[in-house]
């Protein structure tokens, strides 16, 4: 069987992470986290080396998709840095032959109180949901693993997520570096962070990949809720899309494929 793992890497879940000024590149104090965040990534690289993974693709899945610093991952790691203008977004270069996928410095959904940086995928939506239930990145990059056979083995990130994905899939692994309170966060020590990745990682490679892989329902009803309500009137036009009110837009379909595609459009 394949050894092959697919790390996405996202920042806002990143140990110590507070504001958005450490998310933008031009900020000053962005380098700081960006480092964190491959120091993350490189932990849970060096996990799945240990625990037997032949082969990684680490990517990177934060806006520009520039932050990592391939330098100081293993040399193992293949990264996929920048867009690859398709519908797997965060999730580019995954297929069925990766026999897991790990998902490092990952956040809340749009909503939620778990990050004082929750979001779904950009800042111009209220909510995204499938099915009635707030999507965040991970239930879209999970359900994308999923329609591929690819279990998802470990998250790491803040505390709402991870107890949110453990509900979903009590057999993965998650390690929950921060927990958000109102616009703040309260985190644990970044050495200490990036310990336990390690640790889990090892572990997550010698999970039952049955147990990991997310459940997906028969039929797929996705909404966007945007800030702004003219967004909604144009993404009211995508084929198949009808718009349900001044700022909400729904699209449904029996094949997770179609409704990533509304999405790469749409949200």
């Amino acid at each position: 069987m394949s050894r092959r793992i697919f790390l996405s890497c996202d920042i806002e879940g990143t140990c110590g992470i507070a504001h958005w000024d450490e998310t933008e590149k031009q900020k000053p104090d962005y380098a700081m986290f960006a480092a964190q965040m491959t120091r993350e990534a490189a932990a849970a690289c060096e996990g799945a080396l240990a625990g037997g993974a032949e082969e990684l693709l680490v990517r990177d899945s934060h806006d520009s998709a520039r932050n990592l610093d391939p330098s100081k991952l293993p040399e193992a790691a293949r990264i996929f840095r920048g867009w690859g203008s398709d519908p797997y977004a965060m999730m580019s270069g995954l297929d069925g032959s990766f026999s897991g996928a790990m998902f490092t410095g990952y956040h809340s959904a749009a909503g939620w109180s778990g990050n004082p940086l929750s979001h779904t995928m950009n800042t111009r939506n209220v909510h995204v949901r499938i099915n009635g239930e707030d999507m965040s990145e991970l239930m879209m990059n999970a359900m994308t693993a999923s329609m591929l056979g690819v279990p998802s083995l470990l998250v790491t990130g803040d505390r709402v997520l991870c107890d949110w994905f453990k509900s979903k899939l009590p057999a993965a692994l998650t390690v929950p570096v921060s927990e958000g309170v109102g616009n703040g966060s309260v985190s644990m020590h970044p050495d200490k962070a990036t310990r336990l990745i390690r640790e889990a990682a090892e572990r997550a490679m010698a999970l039952d990949p049955a147990q990991c892989l997310y459940p997906m329902p028969e039929r797929f009803t996705a909404e966007v809720c945007y800030r702004e309500h003219f967004r909604a009137r144009g993404a009211g036009w995508y084929p198949g899309a009808r718009q349900v009110d001044a700022r909400t837009v729904r699209y449904e379909s029996d094949r997770w494929m179609d409704v990533l595609t509304f999405f790469h459009f749409c949200l």
